[in-house]
């Protein structure tokens, strides 16, 4: 009996050693797993902590910061801006040459895309979503630059002092009854040059110098200011008509300040041109530059921003109109309905930047 509990102690001694030794294996090996997940996880945070994306932009608009904010947050990859006018960055991206920090360049106007292509700071984009994102008409044809967005410059009207039936063309504004009631930009600006460099090229030279004569000498005063400043203008009864981009109305009629709110809403959106020629659009877009060092990250943001959700949040924050047409407008845009936009290459509007400055210097417009 005595032999039989012996055995069966030592019995029980040898199974807890076991046991023991069995659970020290086990949290051993859980440990180890748990630190090499934990060792991954690190890593890849640490990659995406150290992944960026260089932005040389010109464009000013607070919806651009949040683009790029929501696109870190979806990746991991911080987006750095340096922002400059488009000569600046081009000119800024000749002189690094391959030694520049810059993965992408974002501008107004078509033509300052092409001139960014044709200074050779830019390569071509390879991606299969832009090209399903984004219809080729937005595209630069050797894919250098993608639009982002696009932009109609339209008429803008008093309410109170100017019925829809009255205006018809950007032709139109130069007859004598809209004598003393045209409000416009300085000729410097690069939507009146990239609108003049339109009319030469579907109506030919002569006939673009006869509109920039006739609007100059129809101006209610010397040109001065943005397109805020003139909407404010026909608000102020300093005249009755001025040539805008179509989002600043959206943004004034959408703005935190009562005072814009109110000046917004007395005013009208016309788009001209819709039996002739239509309306004159242009773009703001984005190009991959030469010697981007981050360019996988570069394309990752273009694909972003042209996304249904990017194209959307840029659309319904910053009244531009979205070059995907999957992306939801916002109600005021919607409300303008279809309209008829001018059948032209937006990348060779660049090409008759002489041409433009000469006739806005004979037409007198300032």
């Amino acid at each position: 009996m005595n032999k039989k509990v012996f055995v069966l102690a030592i019995s029980l001694v040898v199974l807890v050693i076991l046991l023991i030794g069995g659970i020290s294996l086990m949290v051993n090996q859980t440990g180890e797993n748990t630190n090499d997940n934990l060792a991954k996880k690190g890593e890849q945070a640490a990659v995406n902590k150290g992944a960026v994306v260089n932005v040389y932009t010109s464009r000013h608009y607070t919806v651009d910061r949040k683009l790029f904010e929501q696109f870190t947050k979806a990746t991991g990859i911080k987006v750095n801006e340096v922002k400059g006018t488009a000569d600046e960055l081009i000119d800024r991206l000749k002189r690094e040459g391959e030694h520049t920090e810059a993965d992408l360049f974002i501008t107004v106007d078509g033509g300052s895309l092409q001139a960014a292509k044709q200074n050779n700071v830019l390569q071509p984009i390879r991606s299969s979503a832009l090209v399903k994102q984004v219809d080729k008409r937005w595209r630069d044809v050797d894919e250098h630059w993608t639009a982002i967005s696009a932009r109609a410059r339209v008429i803008v009207y008093a309410k109170d002092r100017v019925k829809p039936e009255e205006l018809s063309t950007y032709e139109d504004l130069t007859s004598e009854k809209w004598k003393g009631r045209v409000l416009v930009r300085s000729s410097s600006n690069l939507y009146n040059q990239s609108l003049l460099a339109s009319f030469i090229k579907l109506n030919g030279i002569e006939e673009a110098g006869q509109w920039a004569s006739g609007i100059t000498m129809n101006m209610a005063r010397q040109p001065e200011g943005g397109d805020r400043d003139q909407a404010y203008a026909i608000v102020d009864k300093v005249g009755d008509v001025a040539l805008m981009n179509s989002y600043y109305i959206g943004q004034m009629l959408n703005a935190n300040k009562p005072e814009e709110v109110k000046a917004a809403s007395g005013l009208g959106v016309y788009f001209p041109n819709q039996q002739t020629t239509g309306v004159h659009m242009n773009v703001s877009g984005i190009g991959l530059t030469k010697y981007a060092k981050n360019k996988d990250n570069a394309i990752k943001l273009i694909e972003y921003m042209t996304s249904q959700a990017g194209q959307t949040l840029l659309s319904n924050e910053s009244y531009e109109f979205p070059v995907n047409e999957s992306a939801e407008m916002p109600p005021l845009l919607k409300s303008w309905g279809s309209f008829k936009a001018q059948s032209i290459n937006y990348a060779e509007l660049g090409d008759y930047q002489k041409e433009v400055a000469e006739l806005f210097q004979e037409a007198g417009w300032k």
